[in-house]
């Protein structure tokens, strides 16, 4: 496989720049793998499209205020995002600076924070907060919504409630699980009451899902690390739709990616871990039968994942029709329900 076999060309004025008015008033793309059919819906027909017995998986992480803006204190603006909080008062953490800093600069975030570097793992710097007990309060008070690169505004307070899932409990995501944002109280409680069950894993996605895919040949992409737990609890919800007829359906790529590596054995189990797990075409899929997601950046390796689940050739045409359709792309835009292609 190629990098160039997932390009395609999107007109700029299709990438959302802001939430749809309500969580799911989005349209929905329905794409059968087996069949390459797609139909224009919307969301909140997916109530109709689930039957009961199905079990819904979805990432409950939290979107923490991850991007800091700041100066060296030898001088030189920088900019920081956080990329995963570690025990204590120590984080990794991405530096955008004209030069890198060294092991022992010391940066001031947001006029009023101290950060010492204190090691460096690939391109990722390990922070120590100065005078400080609890890295996520204090991200919560100083730092900023880690909206994505191709999102031209700065984050307001709709943005603090938008990027973020109804359901997020666990902190620690530096960008949303976007396919759960169509999501609200009312569609999950439709999804109940239809006998779906709903279910919940939690994989904090990392700042390395928007980093460019950098070489041709994908057999030498290395895949940035990301902590995941699948609870007993879903564990067993998964076993019993697939013992009574019921089908598997992950909401998110990251939803699908923690179920098929708590699955790499052969048997879904319950765990913690960190998953490098890179899906392409060629992948053959354990769990997850159907996947609701959104549509993905050229070249990225979420591209590719649904290619794997959808097949190469249905992608292509679902991704024209949607652009012919004027469906609205990326972590404000639209969504997909996508059939697996071999079951």
């Amino acid at each position: 496989m190629k990098l160039d076999d997932f390009d395609f060309d999107l007109p700029q004025e299709l990438i959302a720049q802001a939430p749809a008015p309500e969580r799911a008033a989005s349209r929905l793309l329905h794409l059968d793998g087996r069949t390459g059919v797609v139909i224009d819906r919307q969301f909140r027909d997916l109530v109709e499209l689930m039957s009961p017995g199905d079990v819904m998986v979805f990432n409950n992480t939290r979107v923490i205020k991850a991007r800091f803006t700041g100066r060296k204190q030898s001088g030189g603006r920088i900019e920081v995002l956080i990329e995963r909080v570690l025990a204590g008062d120590q984080a990794f953490a991405q530096v955008r600076a004209s030069h890198s800093p060294r092991e022992g600069s010391v940066l001031i975030l947001a006029d009023a924070v101290e950060a010492t570097v204190v090691g460096r793992r690939g391109e990722f710097f390990k922070l120590r907060f100065e005078k400080c007990d609890d890295v996520f309060a204090l991200i919560e008070r100083y730092g900023a919504v880690p909206l994505p690169p191709y999102i031209g505004h700065a984050p307001d307070a709709r943005d603090e409630e938008r990027y973020q899932t109804v359901y997020a409990r666990e902190p620690g995501a530096v960008a949303a699980p976007t396919a759960g944002l169509h999501f609200d109280e009312t569609l999950l409680a439709e999804l109940r009451t239809r006998g779906v069950e709903i279910a919940y894993l939690t994989l904090h996605v990392g700042a390395g899902t928007f980093q460019p895919v950098r070489v041709q040949d994908l057999a030498e992409h290395e895949m940035h690390g990301e902590w995941y737990h699948v609870p007993d609890a879903t564990v067993e919800a998964v076993k019993r739709a697939r013992s009574e007829g019921g089908r598997v359906v992950a909401v998110g790529t990251t939803s699908l990616r923690a179920l098929e590596t708590a699955a790499a054995g052969g048997e879904l189990k319950a765990g913690y871990g960190e998953t490098r797990l890179f899906i392409m075409p060629g992948y053959e899929f354990r769990i997850v039968e159907r996947l609701v997601t959104n549509f993905h950046l050229p070249k990225s390796t979420l591209l590719m994942l649904v290619s794997a689940f959808g097949g190469m050739d249905n992608i292509r045409r679902a991704y024209r029709h949607a652009i012919e359709r004027r469906y609205r792309f990326f972590s404000y835009g639209d969504a997909m329900l996508i059939e697996r292609q071999n079951i």
